[in-house]
Protein backbone atom coordinates (compact mmCIF):
# COMPACT_ATOMS: atom_id res chain seq x y z
CA UNK A 1 0.00 0.00 0.00
CA UNK A 2 0.74 3.30 -0.90
CA UNK A 3 0.99 5.20 3.18
CA UNK A 4 2.06 2.49 4.83
CA UNK A 5 5.06 3.54 7.06
CA UNK A 6 8.40 2.38 6.40
CA UNK A 7 8.18 0.14 9.79
CA UNK A 8 4.90 -2.01 8.88
CA UNK A 9 6.88 -2.06 5.29
CA UNK A 10 10.08 -3.67 7.21
CA UNK A 11 7.68 -5.67 9.72
CA UNK A 12 5.73 -6.92 6.78
CA UNK A 13 8.97 -8.40 4.58
CA UNK A 14 10.31 -9.70 7.67
CA UNK A 15 7.08 -11.79 8.42
CA UNK A 16 6.79 -13.19 5.00
CA UNK A 17 10.32 -13.42 3.72
CA UNK A 18 10.84 -15.64 7.70
CA UNK A 19 8.09 -17.80 6.34
CA UNK A 20 9.27 -18.94 3.45
CA UNK A 21 12.61 -19.47 5.44
CA UNK A 22 11.90 -20.85 8.22
CA UNK A 23 9.93 -23.79 6.09
CA UNK A 24 12.53 -24.30 3.56
CA UNK A 25 15.05 -24.81 6.44
CA UNK A 26 12.73 -27.12 8.38
CA UNK A 27 12.10 -29.34 5.41
CA UNK A 28 15.61 -29.31 4.96
CA UNK A 29 16.54 -30.18 8.79
CA UNK A 30 13.77 -33.34 8.23
CA UNK A 31 15.11 -34.30 5.35
CA UNK A 32 18.58 -34.88 6.95
CA UNK A 33 16.69 -36.74 9.95
CA UNK A 34 16.92 -33.34 12.43
CA UNK A 35 14.15 -32.46 14.57
CA UNK A 36 14.63 -29.17 15.82
CA UNK A 37 11.96 -26.40 15.30
CA UNK A 38 12.39 -23.42 13.17
CA UNK A 39 10.93 -19.79 14.20
CA UNK A 40 11.06 -16.05 12.88
CA UNK A 41 10.63 -13.40 15.66
CA UNK A 42 9.32 -10.39 13.80
CA UNK A 43 12.71 -8.26 15.81
CA UNK A 44 12.04 -4.24 16.62
CA UNK A 45 15.20 -2.64 16.98
CA UNK A 46 15.50 0.95 18.79
CA UNK A 47 17.14 3.82 17.13
CA UNK A 48 18.33 7.30 18.67
CA UNK A 49 15.80 9.77 18.06
CA UNK A 50 18.94 12.42 17.71
CA UNK A 51 21.04 10.39 15.72
CA UNK A 52 22.82 12.48 13.34
CA UNK A 53 21.86 10.11 10.47
CA UNK A 54 18.44 11.37 10.21
CA UNK A 55 19.85 14.66 9.60
CA UNK A 56 21.61 12.82 6.32
CA UNK A 57 19.56 10.56 4.60
CA UNK A 58 21.44 8.56 2.29
CA UNK A 59 19.17 4.89 1.49
CA UNK A 60 17.67 4.59 -1.61
CA UNK A 61 13.80 3.05 -1.02
CA UNK A 62 10.57 1.75 -2.99
CA UNK A 63 10.17 2.79 -6.60
CA UNK A 64 11.21 5.19 -8.93
CA UNK A 65 9.00 8.65 -8.71
CA UNK A 66 8.55 11.26 -11.64
CA UNK A 67 8.91 15.07 -11.09
CA UNK A 68 5.14 15.06 -9.90
CA UNK A 69 5.19 12.26 -7.85
CA UNK A 70 8.58 13.71 -6.19
CA UNK A 71 7.11 16.87 -5.56
CA UNK A 72 4.29 15.24 -3.74
CA UNK A 73 6.23 13.63 -1.26
CA UNK A 74 8.81 16.39 -0.09
CA UNK A 75 5.34 18.25 0.11
CA UNK A 76 4.40 15.01 3.26
CA UNK A 77 8.07 15.91 4.66
CA UNK A 78 9.97 12.76 3.07
CA UNK A 79 12.98 13.45 1.61
CA UNK A 80 13.64 12.77 -2.74
CA UNK A 81 16.88 12.37 -4.52
CA UNK A 82 17.28 12.31 -7.80
CA UNK A 83 18.63 9.47 -9.74
CA UNK A 84 19.64 8.23 -13.34
CA UNK A 85 16.13 7.14 -13.76
CA UNK A 86 14.18 9.65 -12.57
CA UNK A 87 13.61 9.96 -8.70
CA UNK A 88 13.68 8.00 -5.68
CA UNK A 89 12.87 8.06 -1.79
CA UNK A 90 15.57 8.34 0.42
CA UNK A 91 15.51 7.86 3.95
CA UNK A 92 18.24 7.60 6.80
CA UNK A 93 20.13 4.76 8.30
CA UNK A 94 20.74 5.63 11.54
CA UNK A 95 22.78 2.94 14.01
CA UNK A 96 21.05 0.12 15.92
CA UNK A 97 20.89 0.71 19.60
CA UNK A 98 18.84 -2.01 21.02
CA UNK A 99 17.13 -5.55 20.36
CA UNK A 100 13.74 -5.17 22.08
CA UNK A 101 13.02 -9.15 21.41
CA UNK A 102 16.53 -10.23 22.80
CA UNK A 103 14.93 -11.92 25.78
CA UNK A 104 13.03 -14.12 23.27
CA UNK A 105 15.29 -14.90 20.73
CA UNK A 106 17.78 -16.47 23.42
CA UNK A 107 15.35 -18.50 25.25
CA UNK A 108 14.58 -19.94 22.19
CA UNK A 109 17.97 -20.90 21.18
CA UNK A 110 18.55 -22.05 24.28
CA UNK A 111 15.63 -24.72 23.72
CA UNK A 112 17.36 -25.42 20.66
CA UNK A 113 15.31 -23.83 18.09
CA UNK A 114 16.71 -22.47 14.98
CA UNK A 115 15.79 -19.01 15.12
CA UNK A 116 15.44 -16.43 12.37
CA UNK A 117 15.67 -12.22 13.57
CA UNK A 118 16.26 -9.22 12.91
CA UNK A 119 15.50 -9.56 9.09
CA UNK A 120 16.23 -6.47 7.40
CA UNK A 121 18.02 -4.67 9.79
CA UNK A 122 14.89 -5.25 12.06
CA UNK A 123 12.03 -3.13 12.72
CA UNK A 124 13.24 0.35 13.27
CA UNK A 125 11.48 1.50 16.80
CA UNK A 126 12.26 5.15 18.81
CA UNK A 127 10.71 4.30 22.36
CA UNK A 128 8.43 7.41 23.71
CA UNK A 129 7.29 6.91 27.41
CA UNK A 130 6.56 3.01 27.22
CA UNK A 131 5.60 3.31 23.85
CA UNK A 132 7.56 1.85 20.79
CA UNK A 133 6.76 4.08 17.81
CA UNK A 134 7.85 3.06 14.20
CA UNK A 135 10.62 5.53 12.54
CA UNK A 136 10.93 6.60 8.98
CA UNK A 137 14.47 4.66 8.54
CA UNK A 138 16.32 1.63 7.11
CA UNK A 139 18.76 0.11 9.79
CA UNK A 140 22.23 -1.21 8.79
CA UNK A 141 21.06 -5.19 8.44
CA UNK A 142 25.02 -6.01 8.95
CA UNK A 143 25.42 -3.41 11.85
CA UNK A 144 22.06 -5.23 13.52
CA UNK A 145 23.44 -8.43 12.56
CA UNK A 146 26.89 -7.35 14.62
CA UNK A 147 24.59 -6.81 17.73
CA UNK A 148 22.67 -9.59 17.70
CA UNK A 149 25.51 -11.57 17.59
CA UNK A 150 27.11 -9.68 20.39
CA UNK A 151 23.99 -9.73 22.59
CA UNK A 152 23.91 -13.23 22.52
CA UNK A 153 27.41 -13.62 23.36
CA UNK A 154 27.89 -15.53 19.39
CA UNK A 155 31.59 -16.85 18.59
CA UNK A 156 31.06 -16.62 14.83
CA UNK A 157 29.16 -13.92 12.67
CA UNK A 158 28.96 -15.44 9.39
CA UNK A 159 28.45 -12.70 6.97
CA UNK A 160 27.00 -13.65 3.52
CA UNK A 161 27.01 -11.19 0.44
CA UNK A 162 27.55 -11.85 -2.78
CA UNK A 163 31.42 -12.80 -3.45
CA UNK A 164 33.73 -15.66 -1.95
CA UNK A 165 36.16 -12.96 -0.67
CA UNK A 166 36.06 -9.42 0.37
CA UNK A 167 38.72 -7.72 -2.48
CA UNK A 168 41.06 -4.96 -2.23
CA UNK A 169 41.43 -2.35 -4.79
CA UNK A 170 38.27 -4.05 -6.13
CA UNK A 171 38.16 -3.82 -10.40
CA UNK A 172 42.09 -2.41 -10.68
CA UNK A 173 45.33 -4.09 -12.09
CA UNK A 174 46.25 -4.60 -8.62
CA UNK A 175 43.19 -6.18 -6.99
CA UNK A 176 43.92 -8.94 -4.30
CA UNK A 177 41.98 -11.32 -2.17
CA UNK A 178 41.40 -10.86 1.52
CA UNK A 179 42.27 -14.41 3.33
CA UNK A 180 42.63 -14.46 6.72
CA UNK A 181 43.25 -10.93 8.20
CA UNK A 182 43.69 -9.09 11.78
CA UNK A 183 41.32 -6.54 13.29
CA UNK A 184 44.11 -4.23 13.27
CA UNK A 185 44.70 -4.96 9.08
CA UNK A 186 40.87 -4.27 8.77
CA UNK A 187 40.99 -1.32 10.68
CA UNK A 188 43.73 -0.10 7.87
CA UNK A 189 42.08 -1.05 4.65
CA UNK A 190 38.70 0.76 6.04
CA UNK A 191 41.08 3.86 6.65
CA UNK A 192 42.38 3.69 3.14
CA UNK A 193 38.48 3.85 2.02
CA UNK A 194 39.08 0.40 0.36
CA UNK A 195 35.61 -0.96 1.09
CA UNK A 196 32.04 0.98 0.09
CA UNK A 197 29.74 2.62 2.17
CA UNK A 198 26.23 1.21 2.39
CA UNK A 199 27.94 -2.14 0.84
CA UNK A 200 31.44 -3.42 2.05
CA UNK A 201 32.23 -1.04 4.75
CA UNK A 202 29.54 -1.77 7.08
CA UNK A 203 30.32 -5.76 7.10
CA UNK A 204 33.67 -4.56 8.53
CA UNK A 205 32.18 -2.27 10.62
CA UNK A 206 29.80 -5.32 12.13
CA UNK A 207 32.62 -7.67 12.09
CA UNK A 208 35.17 -5.58 14.15
CA UNK A 209 32.95 -4.74 16.50
CA UNK A 210 31.75 -7.86 17.19
CA UNK A 211 35.31 -9.24 17.75
CA UNK A 212 36.19 -6.40 19.68
CA UNK A 213 33.24 -6.37 22.51
CA UNK A 214 34.65 -10.42 23.69
CA UNK A 215 36.85 -12.97 23.72
CA UNK A 216 37.75 -15.94 20.93
CA UNK A 217 35.37 -14.30 18.61
CA UNK A 218 35.49 -14.00 14.55
CA UNK A 219 33.77 -12.65 11.94
CA UNK A 220 33.86 -14.73 8.45
CA UNK A 221 32.74 -12.66 4.85
CA UNK A 222 31.71 -15.40 1.77
CA UNK A 223 29.21 -15.90 -0.34
CA UNK A 224 26.30 -18.21 0.33
CA UNK A 225 27.55 -21.04 -1.93
CA UNK A 226 30.70 -21.13 0.61
CA UNK A 227 29.29 -20.59 3.51
CA UNK A 228 29.93 -24.05 4.95
CA UNK A 229 33.53 -24.08 3.97
CA UNK A 230 33.81 -20.55 5.42
CA UNK A 231 32.79 -21.60 8.37
CA UNK A 232 35.33 -23.79 8.38
CA UNK A 233 37.44 -21.38 7.71
CA UNK A 234 38.60 -22.48 4.45
CA UNK A 235 37.56 -19.80 2.07
CA UNK A 236 36.08 -16.54 2.54
CA UNK A 237 37.44 -13.77 4.42
CA UNK A 238 37.97 -14.22 7.89
CA UNK A 239 38.94 -11.45 11.05
CA UNK A 240 40.12 -12.26 13.98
Amino acid sequence: QPNTPLSVCVAMSQAYIGYDLQNAIRAELLRRGIFKTTSTILTQVEVDPYDDAFNNPVKLIGRTLTKEEADAEEEKGNYVTKTEEGYRRIVAAPKPQDIVEIDSIRLLLDAGQVVIAAGGGGIPVMEQGIDLHGASAIIEKDLSSGLLAQELNADTLLILTSVEKVSLNLGQDNEEYLNTISVDDAKKYMADNQFAPGSMLPKFEAGISFIEKGDNRRTIITDIAHAKDGYFEKTGTIIK
